[in-house]
């Protein structure tokens, strides 16, 4: 990516652009390049802001989803940030939602694509092969419909990821947090506008997963990408972008 990482008070963040302000939460495995089409695209209407989820830097010991979203609140108050539109993928989308249960004051609209949070079919509760680059290769492509969209950079990155022991405690750590954080008995408190934007060849947050979130969540619209997987802004991010901006003029261009 062309944009810097800024390093501030112990917050690590990519922003640009002015206006209102977007906060993409990354997921995971996620890396910021995963939103660069999302960046491109909205950079010159709105403020666009990515802070990097500190999931290899939080105590172990306090590491879930309620750890993030506390640090979402500490970020949000250290950019004097108010009224934001979160958008979050996979794990990003579940620490969205846990924040907007707690402080929907801050927020003004939520998108979530393939969002954890209800269920979810990720590596599991282990990487019994992890040294096996083929192995990674093969779940890597799980993600997605077209599996050329695992690239081998893409590859390389979670190879190594899941090869630091360090870091691969702490994955499944975060990933065994958010299967126990079932959310369907508080997302009815959530009563600002929602935009799901969901592969219809999620494999990871299946189809059903969406049509579930549409049903508990009463302020929801929901959105098909065909020939999509788990991550609609890197497989198909000229329609996710479409879908995003229908979104984002009717209730901020009112």
């Amino acid at each position: 990516m062309t944009y810097q990482v800024i390093e501030e008070d112990g917050f690590k963040y990519i922003e640009a652009g002015k206006g209102e302000t977007l906060v993409l939460l990354h997921g995971l495995m996620g890396e910021l390049s995963n939103w660069e089409q999302v960046i491109e695209r909205f950079k010159d209407r709105y403020h666009v802001v990515i802070p990097i989820l500190p999931i290899y830097d939080l105590p172990i010991l306090t590491l879930g989803v309620k750890a993030l979203s506390r640090y979402l609140h500490r970020f949000l108050k250290f950019k004097s940030l108010n009224q934001v539109v979160l958008i979050g993928n996979s794990l990003g989308g579940h620490v969205g939602l846990v924040f907007t249960v707690a402080h929907q004051e801050f927020v003004k609209a939520l998108v979530l694509t393939g969002s954890s949070g209800l269920y979810e079919n990720a590596f599991g509760g282990s990487f019994p092969r992890r040294e096996s680059y083929d192995y990674i290769k093969e779940k890597v492509e799980f993600t997605f419909y077209d599996p050329a969209t695992a690239t081998k950079e893409l590859v390389d990155d979670v190879f190594k990821t899941v090869n630091d022991r360090s870091r691969v405690i702490r994955i499944l750590t975060m990933a065994k947090s958010a299967i126990r954080h079932n959310m369907s008995k508080e997302l009815s408190k959530i009563t600002i506008p929602i935009s799901l934007i969901w592969g219809k060849n999620d494999k990871v947050t299946p189809p059903e997963v969406a049509q579930e979130f549409h049903e508990l969540l009463p302020n929801s619209e929901l959105n098909w990408v065909d020939q999509c997987g788990h991550a609609p802004m890197m497989e198909q991010p000229e329609i996710f972008n479409n879908y995003l901006e229908k979104f984002l003029d009717r209730i901020l261009l009112k």
